[in-house]
């Protein structure tokens, strides 16, 4: 009988120590925290736990014991357990400690450790990867569409018109339908996506043109500056998101539904992708004032490639740090024959833009050139998506992701980072809470893999990266 579609009886949660992606064991967050491990003990589970597994992010071992877990050493931990838990990929050694046919649920990351992956499959190890979990179906939350369906309806008249390839586009103010009007507005293909601070006043608007759409939600904008009302004032082309919602969104809505049926695989269901992006641009802009002392950090001019949930994140902590201008830089704007136009003289540049696998390494979105004759010097990259020599990242000056052991290097006069795990920067602990609850969501909730690899979950079915064994 295939062990994949039984029951996981018992489970190891193992410490994070050395390994591949993971250099001298600066890695400290754990898979699961003791009250998601309580919830495994309730189920009827057995749940061993490696001493010191979570203190490095707070959690003691009495609080794992307090939770019904079993302790155990490093040199036991592995043996005759059906499913082993770990968050990062594994060390080399260790895999000779897994027995054959186990279940190793973690980040496994096979296209950038391809040697550590055939070690996986000689040792006969089921791999289930926790980066390739998706939504199956893909959510659709009311806010998020009606966020789309606002931003469309602002720029129909520009679509129809022809004249969306002129216009410059700001999103006045941040929240989560503004976010997803910022997807919408960049899969249309403006000349420009820029998000304004709420601060920001009337005199510091750098187009007032009949080229310019300014779009906010009034229901979450504090206007002390006077700021739409000057808008308005000057018959400027604006959309507030929230009169919307009063006049036209249900119905919109309520037909979107009907049209759009939710796509068959979603986001990751295992994910830190927004935190992800606030640690990347929180550590952009301390290096940016520790190369640029004498520049005011908010009339930085700041560049994210992307829009995605990874981008989204960085947009959120360069908003909340008061940056007055974040452009946003889509499809359009990094193709290779206009980029040089958007990042010229750019202090900040933040990547969460991916490439298809198939031209990783023979393309790239930011090159050498870019940094050598078109930013500044003592400008900053940082690179959310970062990869490695076999799984290259969109910025060519990365060959390998760097870690905490050294996490950024100087290319051209450009300070660049593309560190592995950016939460491990000031945010260990909120994400490990985070990512064991999703754990525990798809172990015991909506893909239930506790009671075994269920062929019918494409969403989950498809993160067996290696397997299956018997």
């Amino acid at each position: 009988m295939n062990k994949l579609l039984n029951k996981y009886t018992s489970i190891a949660l193992v410490k994070e120590i050395e390994s591949p992606e993971n250099p001298s064991g600066l890695e400290k967050r754990v898979a699961l925290v003791p009250n998601d491990v309580k919830t495994l003990v309730d189920y009827g589970i057995k749940v061993y736990v490696e001493y010191d597994a979570g203190t490095g992010v707070g959690f003691e071992d009495e609080e794992y014991i307090n939770s019904g877990a079993i302790m155990q050493e490093a040199n036991d931990i592995y043996k005759n357990k059906d499913m082993i838990i770990k968050f990062k990929g594994p060390s080399l050694e260790s895999i000779n400690d897994m027995d054959e046919n186990c279940t190793l649920f973690c980040m496994a990351h096979f296209h950038s450790f391809p040697a550590r992956a055939k070690m996986l499959e000689d040792a006969k190890v089921n791999v289930i990867a926790m980066e390739e979990i998706l939504e199956s179906p893909k959510a659709q939350d009311n806010e998020i569409i009606l966020g789309r369906l606002a931003m469309k309806k602002a720029l129909s008249s520009f679509i129809d018109s022809g004249e969306i390839k002129n216009l410059k586009v700001f999103i006045i103010g941040r929240n989560n339908r503004l976010a997803a009007s910022i997807r919408r507005a960049g899969n249309r293909a403006p000349y420009s996506l820029s998000l304004l601070s709420k601060d920001i006043k009337f005199n510091e608007l750098s187009e007032i043109g009949k080229n310019a759409l300014y779009f906010y939600d009034s229901s979450d904008f504090n206007d002390k500056n006077n700021l739409i009302s000057e808008l308005k004032k000057n018959n400027l082309n604006l959309f507030d998101l929230s009169e919307y919602e009063k006049t036209q969104a249900e119905v919109d809505i309520k037909e979107y539904k009907s049209t759009h049926k939710p796509l068959e695989l979603g986001l990751r269901r295992i994910q830190c992708l927004e935190i992800t992006g606030m640690a990347g641009a929180r550590y952009g802009l301390k290096l940016l004032k520790e190369n640029k002392k004498d520049l005011n950090l908010k009339e930085a001019k700041v560049v994210v490639l992307g829009y995605g949930n990874v981008a989204s994140g960085a947009m959120l902590e360069l908003y909340n740090q008061g940056i007055k201008k974040i452009n946003i830089l889509g499809r359009r704007q990094t193709n290779a024959a206009v980029i040089e136009e958007y990042i010229k003289d750019a202090d900040l540049i933040i990547n969460g833009a991916e490439l298809p696998s198939e031209i990783r390494g023979k393309v790239y979105i930011l090159t050498n050139e870019h940094l050598k004759y078109n930013l500044s010097a003592k400008s900053v990259v940082i690179d959310l998506v970062g990869g490695s020599q076999t799984n290259r990242s969109p910025i060519e000056a990365v060959l390998d992701c760097t870690f905490l052991t050294d996490p950024h290097f100087v290319k051209n006069n450009v300070t660049v980072s593309a560190l592995w795990g950016w939460p491990m920067l000031g945010m260990m602990k909120e994400s490990t809470i985070r990512y064991s609850s999703q754990i525990i969501d798809v172990l015991l909730m909506k893909e239930k893999l506790i009671e075994g690899l269920n062929a019918k979950e494409l969403g989950l079915k498809r993160a067996l990266v290696c397997g299956p064994f018997n």
